[in-house]
């Protein structure tokens, strides 16, 4: 995507994001509607300040940039035109939740059964309906990790490795942490919650399970965590601005064609019992990103999984767009 296209849409007043100018260091933006951005290291008094820190002093920090985004200060504002988006944030982890969207998880289940399953396709979504149901009733969450690696800015292409047999689609809700958090209740979890941004958790799914040793289970590292698997961005949106995490439109169109259109109304499990389950066992650090599950329309789904030229273009409610072209490796 050209540069000329990033746009400042997104719900409040402002939201943060990371930007560079061609051949020119990347810098932490406050980006306001009217398509305007503030160099936050000058504004803030720190040449070394990236959106990372930022979080790192988020309680401190968050009403300066309020101040600024309402009154115009702190130094010159410059047009986005020309600017590139870079990923938001750098963070140190990444939390990602599977199988917490009832209907995806779902269509995922029919769309691997065996081809000997006894199972008509509607016992089989009966069956696996209310194995989602004692999920929630029981409160266990599915979350394990993601590589920082894999993350790639909100624009930039997407090269599918030649290993990858299925690859596939997830836009999902993310969450930036603000605060350190560690074993955080339900109540209190949203405290700790900075704000929110989009990202495309890649998967492929010929990988996801290994065939080598079934007992192993899920292999995630190699299914999940190719360089640039992760498109994040463009904007984190302050939590303050987004009125209500689970009322959400998720939709992503590949080459035109809606995919997924789905509202995080489904999530099984929300922003704050993410939050604070993985609390309990990990310490949630400023910049970190809890993903929240991707929801039903995925490639398997439909059966037309990724391919060289492909172009996906994912929005969340309030959060912005963003757009990224797939590359077979072989033509990098």
């Amino acid at each position: 995507m050209t540069p000329a296209a990033l746009s400042a849409s997104f719900a409040g007043p402002f939201a943060l994001g990371t930007l560079s100018r061609p051949d020119q260091a990347a810098f932490p933006g406050l980006v306001i509607h009217g398509e305007r951005v503030l160099d936050l290291r000058t504004a803030l008094g720190d040449p070394a300040l990236t959106v990372r820190g930022i979080f790192e002093r988020w309680d401190e920090v968050l009403p300066r940039l309020r101040a600024l985004a309402a009154d115009g200060s702190g130094g010159p504002w410059q047009p986005l035109d020309g600017l590139r988006a870079h990923a938001p944030v750098e963070p140190r982890q990444i939390f990602q939740s599977g199988a917490n969207y009832r209907q995806h998880v779902i269509d995922l289940e029919v769309a691997h059964r065996a081809p000997d399953d006894p199972r008509t396709e509607e016992e089989a979504r009966q069956e696996i309906a209310a194995v989602m149901d004692q999920r929630a009733a029981e409160d266990l969450p599915y979350v394990f990790i993601g590589l920082p690696s894999a993350i790639t800015g909100p624009y930039d292409d997407v090269v599918l490795p030649g290993w990858a047999e299925q690859p596939d689609w997830e836009l999902e809700l993310a969450v930036v942490i603000g605060r350190p958090a560690y074993q955080v209740s339900v109540e209190e979890a949203l405290e700790y919650v900075a704000g929110y941004t989009i990202a495309n958790d890649l998967t492929d799914r010929a990988t996801v399970f290994r065939r080598d040793m079934k007992a192993i289970g899920t292999d995630w590292l190699h299914s999940k965590n190719a360089p640039g698997f992760t498109p994040l961005g463009p904007w984190i949106v302050p939590a303050e601005s987004i009125a209500d995490p689970r009322d959400l439109h998720v939709t992503l169109k590949l080459n035109g064609e809606t995919m997924q259109d789905e509202s995080t109304q489904d999530m099984l499990f929300d922003v704050q019992r993410l939050v604070s389950y993985t609390s309990q066992t990990a310490r949630l650090l400023p910049g970190d990103l809890v993903l929240t599950g991707s929801p039903a329309g995925n490639g398997m789904h439909w059966g037309r999984l990724l391919r060289d030229g492909d172009v996906m273009e994912g929005s969340i409610t309030g959060l912005g767009a963003q757009r990224t072209r797939c590359v077979a490796e072989a033509s990098v």
